[in-house]
């Protein structure tokens, strides 16, 4: 499991969330749904403080991360986030990586 920012999506977490020297939490929340999981949706806030990191990726004096307790929402896939201008928002990419829980 890996976490992949690119640089327009690190553009925009920068200038949209003001999230330079920052940390961004990724998790998995009830309701909604992804290309992956019917009922769930992936959630993200500001998180400085990160408790139990299982996967990290920092980018322009920004670190991505996801905790221990939602693993499960991601085991078996690693996460692209890009930079969708049309809702002028992250978009976020599931590719199998073959990994089972």
């Amino acid at each position: 499991m890996k976490i992949t920012v690119t640089d327009t999506a690190s553009k925009w977490f920068r200038d949209e969330m003001g999230m330079t020297g920052r940390g961004v939490r990724f998790f998995g929340k009830v309701y909604g749904k992804t290309p992956v999981h019917q009922g769930f949706s992936l959630g993200m806030t500001p998180d400085d403080h990160p408790r139990d990191p299982i996967v990290t990726e920092t980018k322009d004096d920004v670190t991505y991360y996801i905790t221990e307790g939602d693993e499960w929402f991601f085991v078996g896939y690693d996460l692209t986030i890009d930079y969708d201008p049309e809702t002028d928002g992250p978009t976020y990419i599931y590719q199998a990586n073959g990994e089972l829980d």
